[in-house]
C-alpha cells in the first residue's frame, strides 16, 4: 500500500499561491501512489482555542481547571472532543505530515503557538506523531535583503525554536528542512512559477531526505 500523507493547510483563499502549493502537493504525492488527506482548517472552521469544550464528560479536577492536565486525563479515558479525536487519528495514520501555512509581518508566525489549530491539540502524547514532517511556508520578505541577522534569519530561527524543535522534535517527530517561498506576492509571475516548480521537484525526492539535526532525544529524558 502507498504511504499516507496528511497536509494541514491554513489559508483563507483556495486560489492563492498557498492554494497552488497545496494543489501541487496533492497531485504529485497522489501520482507517487500516496494516499493524501488534507485538513483545510479554514474550510473546517476548526476551533483554534484551547478551551474546556475540548473535554467531554466530567473534569479530573472540577475545582481548578488546568488545560494540560485535563486534556491528558481526557485523552487516557477517551474523553476528548470529536474534532480532536478525528485530527489525532489522521496524525496517527500518517507517514508524512506537511504543514502548509503563511507567515505575516513583524516576525510573528501567522500560524503561531496560540493559533496552532490542529497541532496544539496533539501535544499530550508524542506517540501519535509518526515518521517525518515538513513545513511549507510563504514569507512576505525578499531573501536577497534578508541576511541571517535579518528577517530571513529570524524566520528560520523562529521556525526552528517554536515549531521544528519546540513542538515537533519534542514530540518525537523527525523534522525535514522547511520549504519557504519568500515574498510570492511581490515577485514576477515567472518567479512564482519557478517557486512552484521547485516545490514540485522537491516533492519528487522528498522520501529520500534525511531529517534535520535537532537536540538529541536524551536531552529531554
Amino acid at each position: 500500500p502507498g504511504k499516507k500523507v496528511l497536509i494541514v493547510y491554513a489559508h483563507q483563499e483556495p486560489k492563492s499561491f498557498n492554494g497552488s502549493l497545496l494543489k501541487i502537493a496533492v497531485e504529485e504525492l497522489t501520482k507517487q501512489g500516496c494516499r493524501v488527506t488534507v485538513s483545510d482548517l479554514y474550510a473546517m472552521q476548526f476551533e483554534p482555542r484551547a478551551t474546556r469544550n475540548d473535554i467531554v464528560g466530567p473534569l479530573h479536577n472540577s475545582e481548578e481547571f488546568n488545560y494540560g492536565v485535563e486534556t491528558w486525563e481526557a485523552y487516557k479515558r477517551g474523553g476528548l472532543s470529536k474534532d480532536l479525536v478525528e485530527e489525532q487519528k489522521k496524525v496517527q495514520e500518517a507517514d508524512l505530515l506537511i504543514f502548509q501555512v503563511i507567515i505575516l509581518n513583524r516576525f510573528q508566525l501567522y500560524w503561531s503557538l496560540e493559533k496552532a489549530y490542529a497541532v496544539s491539540q496533539f501535544l499530550w502524547d508524542y506517540r501519535i506523531f509518526l515518521s517525518s514532517s515538513i513545513q511549507a511556508f510563504c514569507s512576505p520578505w525578499f531573501p536577497d535583503s534578508c541576511r541571517i541577522q535579518g528577517r530571513k534569519g529570524v524566520t528560520r530561527i523562529s521556525l526552528f525554536v517554536l515549531f521544528q524543535h519546540g513542538i515537533m522534535h519534542f514530540c518525537g517527530v523527525k523534522v525535514l528542512e522547511p520549504h519557504i517561498c519568500y515574498a510570492p506576492e511581490y515577485v514576477s509571475e515567472e518567479k512564482r512559477k519557478e517557486m512552484l516548480t521547485a516545490w514540485t521537484q522537491r516533492l519528487k525526492t522528498l522520501w529520500k531526505e534525511e531529517p534535520i539535526n535537532c537536540t538529541p532525544e536524551w536531552y529531554f529524558k
